[in-house]
């Protein structure tokens, strides 16, 4: 059976619209409750959205309904909230949230016991709980934790030793979003010059310009001010975007191949395996197995990765988007312990991201999103399935081609990956023509 309200990543979408509405989060609150059996603590946490605090109180109604005991931990990162539930033992976590979309969205995401974010079984269990459309739940006051933000600092910054960043200037770009009190706090204490960037949220200007999915201005700021790199976060604080000291961005592919390189030389990956996802780059796994380790791929999705990298037993995988999961740190993707890991092996190598990044040579890639007015099944769309079968038998082991829908977005997303450019442009043309005649693109 087919999930009707989540995505990839929670559920997600326009405030004030036919899902994410006030009414909705708290019937999703209530059906979450009772799937976890209506008892135990929720530890619930926000963005910087104008829209989250009238969610966050309707999911509290639902989570209360279902008897369960609701914290309020505020604005916080979303690893935040997944490492409390881990720590504290508590049956659920819940983060109010649209990650890197724009401020108008917002969404909700879950985390199950152990700060694990719910598989798609549990996702459908819990749409099957959801209660009729006329129930109407008593307003609540939740608890109010105050620590989280101090507690989760005085945590991550043991990652690297004290006063280790003494005479370091770092671009610290916070995309007006949950990490605006935790990440320049940790830096800081650690000694690093922070030189902020969207760090000033006003409920709605989060990921405005700013941030993971803009990271033009960190660039510039870091060439602008000769800092040694800049880092970039998404609005809830699980994805790491970064750039070298020249100001130059690196994908998700390098900063995932510069750790598992990194680990590997020093024996630090578990099973010697890094997880990333079918998006990542063939240039990784050629990476990886000359420095004697091997890559596992997994649908598109960080809690793909992370349910693949708790089978295995490994330690470290990602998205190329930039969501890194440090499993020995963090039950879920964090954007600034992915940082504070790079900037370990700069420190331990005495070497620049100019430098480093050298480590990962990408074939050629291309990417195009084509916005749809519906998603069916791909499988049944018989031009573009012809498409890809036809550019995958031409260019065989030295290519491949990955078409998917966004699972947060009413998008079609195109990628081909090739020997030269001249191919992959071609790829995509002949996607996006076939996907045309399957589809109303918009």
């Amino acid at each position: 059976m087919k999930r009707r309200y989540f995505g990839t990543d929670g559920v997600r979408g326009p405030f004030g619209g036919p899902v994410i509405n006030e009414a909705f989060a708290a019937r999703l609150g209530l059906a979450v409750g009772r799937w976890i059996g209506g008892s135990g603590r929720a530890f619930v946490g926000r963005d910087t959205r104008a829209s989250g605090p009238a969610l966050q109180a309707a999911v509290a109604r639902g989570l209360s309904a279902a008897g369960l005991d609701v914290r309020d931990l505020g604005v916080v990162a979303t690893p935040i909230v997944a490492r409390r539930v881990r720590s504290d033992r508590a049956e659920l976590g819940v983060v109010i949230t649209a990650s890197h979309n724009p401020a108008e969205d917002n969404g909700i995401k879950f985390f199950a016991r152990g700060g694990l974010k719910l598989s798609d079984a549990d996702e459908l269990a819990v749409e099957e709980h959801l209660p009729p459309l006329d129930r109407v739940l008593a307003d609540v006051v939740s608890e109010r934790e105050t620590d989280a933000i101090k507690n989760y600092v005085e945590s991550v910054r043991t990652l690297l030793p004290e006063q280790s960043l003494n005479g370091w200037r770092i671009v610290l770009d916070t995309a007006n979003g949950a990490t605006v009190a935790s990440s320049p706090a940790v830096l800081r204490a650690l000694g690093a010059e922070v030189v902020g960037l969207g760090d000033q949220p006003d409920g709605f200007n989060i990921n405005v310009g700013v941030g993971s999915e803009h990271p033009e201005a960190m660039m510039a700021r870091v060439r602008e001010t000769g800092a040694r790199l800049g880092i970039a976060h998404d609005g809830d604080g699980d994805r790491c975007v970064v750039c070298d000291e020249e100001g130059r961005l690196l994908g998700g592919d390098e900063l995932l191949t510069i750790l598992a390189t990194h680990a590997l030389a020093k024996g630090r990956l578990t099973g010697r395996e890094l997880v990333v996802t079918v998006q990542s780059n063939l240039g990784v796994d050629a990476a990886i197995q000359a420095a004697g380790g091997r890559v596992v791929r997994t649908q598109v999705g960080d809690r793909y990765v992370m349910e693949r990298m708790l089978a295995d037993g490994a330690v470290l995988g990602g998205e190329s988007s930039g969501h890194v999961v440090c499993a020995d740190v963090s039950p879920t993707g964090d954007g600034l312990v992915a940082a504070l890991r790079l900037l370990d092996v700069m420190r331990e190598t005495g070497q620049p991201l100019s430098v480093l990044r050298r480590v990962l040579r990408n074939f050629p890639q291309g990417t195009r999103n084509l916005k749809v007015e519906v998603k069916p099944p791909i499988e049944g769309c018989p031009a573009l399935i012809g498409a890809i079968a036809a550019l995958e038998l031409e260019m065989g082991s030295q290519g491949r081609v990955l078409v998917r829908y966004s699972g947060t977005e009413p998008k079609l997303r195109l990628l081909v990956e090739a020997e030269d450019e001249a191919r992959v442009a071609q790829g995509l043309d002949r996607l996006e023509a076939a996907a045309r005649s399957d589809l109303r693109v918009l």
